[in-house]
């Protein structure tokens, strides 16, 4: 047995096993007992045989199970063809089972239980449940079939080079997106329920001989170590198996986009599905990966890199600018060029808040504008966020509440604020902009510098699944590592994978493909 499969070995159920009887309507009972007050549960009895003496029960969740199945494949099957069995047999109930599993359901999925609390979970699950008169086991019919959404372009990480495809909110779905892109016999999909109560399916997608089983390892503990009554969305595992639930900012990298998953599995990482969300986890992540983009590995590398330093600049800004104002116009205003500085002044004439109120003031205002444009609906939201701002601005400025030099300040901070590709990962920038603020009124350009310090040394001691958030700044760090951090270098000079990630196999680009040999054929005049 590999070391996966001893990871995702089931953990042993706390519920007792209630074990099939040989009589139908005993165990029909039972099963109606546990569901007992659920109007959407379909139970049919039927009789079937040459003489119509063999009794049958299916039970199943209506608008979880395919109706079309369930009458065409299942009840029609039953009901006609399992009249070929010859009557004078005499194990004939045996012999009708053994067709009906082997024959006569034309259901590509088929397993056999012998509990009933197996069986209501599948019920609940969407599947079908046959139980057979004198037999004490069940078929359970893979007949899920309940509405989904069909695949659409993401709505949070939009590309203009890339693919459209996003993820939906049902499982099967989005692995099989994923599993589209990587036709790796090694690429492994290994599926557990979490969740007492909603039983959510969530799977694990790596690639054995990539992956690191250390990781791989301390990722499983933690699935099953969760211990709640449901999973609805994707932020309960995230909340629930980080490093640190003190930390602003995101341990794990969350995306609608498969192919991005299935960029980090190949270089070694791990993604997670949760069942009923369309967004994937990957694990572990950090602080340079969540500042990189998909469409970076679509362009040039000089664009890409281009772009990339303008990403880390404008992450800076949308941190340090307004406590920066703040700083030099309280405490050093003789760092400001004195024409500056007497046109901020004059700007600042008859403004009766000091520049840290002024600035609370302005940047309250754009959070509650962000707030109210994200919960109504698409084209009211996107109005009131653009008309909220210009005249919420502009009358601010008008009533000599804030200075006009504040609104410009707080605009292009909300605009280096959106140029951060994920949005959880800029959160935290929202948050430690109040923080830098504050310092920045009580001691100026030290208190900026002091909750940057504090920053720092918190990003330094903070971990992913065992990984330094920094990497690969602060772990063994080389020229290779840093071919794809501040800038992204040509493809074919990142033949290996990160370090920090890659244990067994690290190389990604064979060492023999050179790009000169390329150009040999255009030198001859594409002569051989």
């Amino acid at each position: 047995m590999s070391n996966y499969e001893e990871l995702f070995k089931p953990k042993e159920e706390n519920q007792d096993k209630i074990n099939l009887t040989k009589s139908l309507e005993e165990n029909l009972k039972k099963v109606k007992r546990i569901l007992k007050g659920s109007d959407d549960m379909v139970y049919r009895e039927f009789n079937v045989g040459e003489n119509q003496n063999l009794k049958f029960a299916t039970a199943y969740a209506e608008g979880l199970a395919d109706k079309v199945i369930v009458n065409e494949y299942v009840l029609k099957n039953l009901m006609v063809l399992a009249r070929m069995t010859e009557p004078q047999v005499s194990n004939i109930r045996e012999k009708v089972y053994e067709l009906i599993k082997n024959g006569v359901l034309s259901v590509s999925d088929l397993k056999e239980v012998d509990d009933i609390n197996v069986i209501t979970d599948n019920i609940l699950a969407g599947e079908t449940v046959l139980l057979i008169d004198k037999w004490d086991k069940a078929i359970i019919i893979s007949s899920k079939g309940w509405p989904m959404r069909g695949i659409s372009e993401p709505q949070s990480d939009v590309v203009i080079r890339g693919p459209r495809e996003g993820f939906t909110e049902t499982l099967r779905v989005n692995t099989a997106l994923i599993r589209r892109r990587i036709k790796d016999p090694k690429f492994k999909i290994k599926q557990m329920k979490i969740g007492s109560r909603s039983k959510t399916d969530v799977a694990v997608l790596f690639i054995d001989g990539l992956v690191n089983q250390d990781i791989l390892k301390i990722v499983v503990d933690r699935l099953k170590s969760i211990e709640i009554d449901g999973i609805l969305v994707s932020g309960y595992i995230e909340q629930l198996i980080e490093d640190n639930w003190r930390s602003p900012f995101p341990q794990i990298q969350s995306t609608e986009r498969p192919e991005k998953v299935a960029a980090n599995i190949y270089e070694g990482k791990i993604a997670i599905i949760i069942d009923n969300t369309p967004f994937a986890l990957i694990a572990p992540t950090t602080f340079n990966s969540l500042l990189q983009a998909s469409e970076d590995y679509n362009e040039r590398f000089l664009m890409a890199s281009a772009i990339r330093t303008l990403r880390y600049i404008s992450m800076f800004i949308s941190v340090l600018l307004p406590a920066l104002y703040i700083a030099m116009l309280s405490y050093h205003p003789g760092m400001i060029p004195t024409e500056l500085a007497l046109y901020i002044a004059g700007n600042r004439d008859g403004v009766p808040f000091p520049a840290v109120i002024e600035a609370f003031i302005m940047e309250g205002s754009l959070e509650l504008l962000r707030e109210a444009g994200i919960r109504l609906p698409g084209p009211i939201g996107s109005t009131i966020g653009i008309v909220g701002g210009l005249v919420l601005g502009q009358a601010a400025v008008e009533a000599g509440i804030v200075s006009s030099l504040m609104v410009i300040v707080v605009a292009i901070t909300a605009i280096a604020t959106y140029s951060v590709p994920n949005y959880s990962f800029g959160s935290p920038f929202r948050l430690l902009r109040f923080a830098y603020m504050m310092g920045a009124a009580f001691l100026g350009l030290y208190g900026v510098v002091l909750v940057f310090l504090i920053s720092l040394i918190h990003l330094t001691n903070l971990k992913s699944f065992g990984i330094p958030y920094l990497a690969p700044f602060v772990y063994n760090m080389s020229i290779k590592d840093l071919k794809d951090t501040f800038i992204r270098a040509p493809l074919h000079k990142m033949k290996r994978r990160p370090e920090y990630v890659a244990k067994n196999d690290k190389d990604r680009l064979s060492n023999h493909f050179n790009r000169d040999y390329l150009k040999k054929g255009e030198d001859s005049g594409g002569e051989k």
